[in-house]
């Protein structure tokens, strides 16, 4: 059901994008300061190789990283790669939230999507997954059920408990087996987190989702003749936020994969 207002339909989407890329210009400063203990709260923004403090005009997402050429214009540095894709990812995630669900369910969606894409860049490029982030996920998706039907209250603590459990049993079984961590410790949190904004249902498709993105990267790894090992770090949390966000989707858009 669309808000009752006499905005056209377009509006919803476009809106969302345009708020997905300013706050995805905040994801990607997160994820650059954050893991090296830097504040992103506090202070102006400012280059991170030299220090100087950026004017409005350089801090308009894209846009500015397009006419710098994705240079600091003081010291010619470059601007961290993740700045312009975090954006742009953040934008199209705001964008299509709000072109499947033009109402209070797909802006919650979109924070779903924020979410994960926040949690999924910090994975991917540090291994981490900060416990503040996936309770923050965990909170926001059981807050949403205040919004959204569907899943009900129910499902999404079950989801929670379980998605939590099952990989923290499995993380438990593998260091017994094999004397070596399996499983980093944000990775069980982070599907428990999931489990409460897509219900116990979803679970089995984002861990075969997460399996089958893994497999295609493995595949293309190999294709491009790079090496492949057992003690490969692999992101899983990444994997399950890349399976996550596409069955929001379908279910938001009316699919029959997440019963309510």
């Amino acid at each position: 059901m669309i808000w009752d207002t006499d905005l056209p339909f377009i509006f919803y989407p476009f809106a969302g994008a345009i708020l997905g890329l300013i706050i995805g210009s905040f994801i990607a400063t997160l994820i650059v300061r954050w893991p090296e203990e830097r504040s992103v709260m506090t202070g102006r923004s400012q280059c991170d190789s030299c220090g100087r403090q950026l004017r409005a005009m350089e801090l308009i997402p894209v846009i500015s990283h397009i006419l710098q050429r994705g240079q600091c214009r003081s010291c010619a540095a470059p601007i961290s790669r993740h700045h312009l894709s975090i954006e742009l990812a953040s934008g199209l995630i705001g964008g299509i939230a709000l072109f499947v669900a033009p109402n209070i369910e797909g802006m919650t969606g979109a924070l779903f999507g924020w979410l994960l894409l926040a949690l999924a860049a910090l994975d991917a490029e540090h291994h981490w997954l900060p416990d503040r982030l996936t309770a923050l996920l965990a909170a926001t998706g059981l807050l949403s059920a205040l919004y959204v039907e569907s899943p009900t209250i129910v499902d999404r603590l079950i989801g929670g408990l379980i998605g939590y459990f099952s990989l923290l049993l499995i993380a438990i079984i593998y260091r017994t087996v094999r004397g070596r961590e399996g499983l980093g410790g944000g990775d069980p949190k982070m599907l428990g987190a999931i489990g409460f904004w897509l219900g116990w249902q979803s679970l089995p498709l984002i861990l075969l989702g997460a399996s089958l993105v893994g497999l295609s990267f493995v595949l293309l790894r190999k294709a491009r003749g790079q090496r492949v090992g057992s003690d490969d770090l692999m992101p899983l949390g990444s994997l399950m936020a890349i399976a996550a966000f596409p069955l929001w989707l379908i279910h938001a858009g009316g699919g029959v994969i997440l019963p309510g």
